[in-house]
């Protein structure tokens, strides 16, 4: 699932009226005057501490205070931040870096290696429960070789390392704010970032202001930006298009076309790298007969899908991990076929049909379309499933926390992907190794194929492309064949940018970008 971002002059809370924006424009005056850029999004931010964050905004709006040693540009391609290069050992568990030099974390404190070492020893010690502790728990030791030099050795080969070390979460704390604020550092970030706190209402906004000691010279190109969380669709909307807000993340998909008339907003569809499916919980009947997994792959119009839940802003998955995604392998779409899915479904003796439970992971309008779709559409073969969109709480106890498959709840479940390392690594193994079942990660289709997982394993402990290629692509071709999931769309980002703003944008994996953020 998972995917992929600061200053105040609008306080808006919860804004559910438009007649609380009119307000608020009034009060936002003086503040694009002082070079203010206002995002809207959609959520409020869990933690300002990426270890410790699973949503990808929170990580995302992280990314004003801090940064990592790699990154990715506009495409998913590695890029250097704070390392210039590295080396990896053939074995791929050993990765020296280079680092840049002269760069400041906002309390004076300066990057070196030494930062480099206080920050991995901080997420590898379970003792501190930092949610991101699985991503980076393959790490052995961290070594100071020179100041400006570090080692990272690996408990086992993992050749995607570099990759996770781009994630989003995977960023430098200063040494000596770790040691001061202890875990209320979630409170009070401090890296090398262009911006730096200056308020922070977690039910609210947040606001940063211009980090004056920013190694990139002559940037941020702006003051401040206010962070905005609005929840409620049609009010994030009119927010941009009411020139309140200078950027807004998520655009309903229903509602594009009414911003794309406003003279004054961009409303901007790029490719995702976000793979929206539904799993089937291989361990229980029906669903561990692969007949009737294919038969609710046939049974699902995923073109209709597109067009009637996403306003036409997705195609058909056409693989396991979407194209964008390195390694990605394209297999299909699978095509609509009702006649050849009921024929299925009575070859695995199910004349007529069955019932089940199809659960949403998200309570929004679109995953309320999409999982009213699917039962209209399993309904013309037969299947009657009944839906439920679950609340955040109620996905983590009934899906996420599971504790033994031989009891999980789960049957059909509706969620999205998106692999923020670029990598095919992360794009498979958290959902579809036998090793990610709940609650240790989310392979909510309980999917075991020995094949796979040694496919995955094998594809760690090498660096080179062409054996990785070829191990990830029979893992993908295998997955696809034994279909855990029934694979639905690849859906599109759609975000407004007032026409005043520049440089912003949001990456493939839903995450942002802001390093050139300016205002006219």
């Amino acid at each position: 699932m998972t995917t992929p971002l600061m200053f105040q002059p609008l306080r808006l809370r919860s804004l559910v009226t438009s007649g609380a924006l009119v307000f608020a424009i009034l009060a936002s005056g003086a503040a694009h005057a002082a070079q203010t850029a206002v995002m809207a999004v959609d959520s409020t931010f869990t933690t300002l501490d990426p270890y410790d964050a699973n949503d990808t905004l929170s990580q995302a709006v992280s990314k004003s205070f801090y940064q990592g040693l790699f990154g990715f540009d506009k495409d998913m391609k590695l890029v250097n931040v704070l390392a210039t290069s590295y080396e990896a050992s053939p074995d791929a568990r050993v990765y020296t870096f280079k680092l840049r030099q002269g760069v400041k974390f906002q309390d004076g404190t300066d990057f070196n290696a030494a930062a480099v070492k206080a920050t991995f020893d901080r997420v590898t010690d379970p003792a501190n429960k930092l949610k991101r502790y699985n991503m980076f728990s393959r790490i052995e030791k961290t070594e100071v070789v020179d100041p400006y030099t570090v080692k990272i050795t690996l408990k086992t080969p993992f050749s995607a390392f570099v990759n996770v070390l781009a994630h989003p979460s995977a960023v430098m704390m200063s040494p000596d704010a770790i040691k001061k604020y202890g875990k209320d550092i979630a409170f009070h970030p401090v890296g090398t970032g262009p911006f730096e706190l200056v308020k922070w209402d977690p039910a609210g906004d947040l606001t940063v202001k211009k980090f004056g000691g920013y190694w990139k010279k002559g940037y941020p190109k702006i003051d401040e930006i206010d962070w905005k969380p609005v929840v409620d669709n049609n009010t994030r909307a009119a927010l941009v298009r009411t020139g309140e807000a200078d950027f807004a993340f998520r655009i309903p998909f229903e509602q594009a076309a009414t911003l794309q008339s406003s003279p004054k907003v961009d409303v901007i569809a790029t490719p995702s790298i976000i793979n929206r499916y539904v799993s089937l919980n291989t361990t229980k009947k029906p669903f561990d007969n692969p007949k009737v997994r294919e038969a609710l792959n046939y049974a699902i119009n995923k073109e209709a899908l597109a067009k009637v839940a996403f306003s036409g802003y997705a195609i058909p998955a056409d693989g396991v991990i979407p194209e964008g995604v390195d390694y990605a392998t394209k297999l299909g779409p699978w095509p609509y076929d009702p006649a050849k899915a009921r024929a299925l479904l009575k070859e695995a003796g199910y004349p007529n049909g069955f019932e089940t439970t199809l659960w949403s992971a998200y309570n929004n309008s679109t995953s309320q379309k999409t999982i009213q779709f699917v039962q209209q559409q399993l309904a013309q073969v037969g299947v009657k499933a009944s839906v439920e969109a679950l609340e955040a709480g109620q996905r983590v106890a009934k899906v996420e926390s599971a504790q033994d498959p031989a009891t999980a709840p789960v049957r059909m479940y509706y969620i999205g992907w998106s692999s923020s390392t670029g990598e095919a690594d992360w794009g498979i193994t958290p959902l579809l190794a036998s090793s990610s079942f709940p609650p240790k990660l989310v392979n909510t289709a309980y999917y075991k194929n020995d094949t796979v997982d040694s496919d995955l394993s094998k594809a760690l402990e090498t660096t080179d492309r062409t054996q990785k290629a070829a191990l990830y692509g029979d893992a993908q071709k295998r997955i696809w064949a034994d279909a855990p999931w029934i694979f639905l769309v690849k859906e599109k980002i759609v975000y407004a940018r007032s026409k005043r703003l520049s440089g912003a944008y949001v990456a493939p994996d839903g995450s942002f970008n802001f390093d050139e953020i300016a205002v006219k």
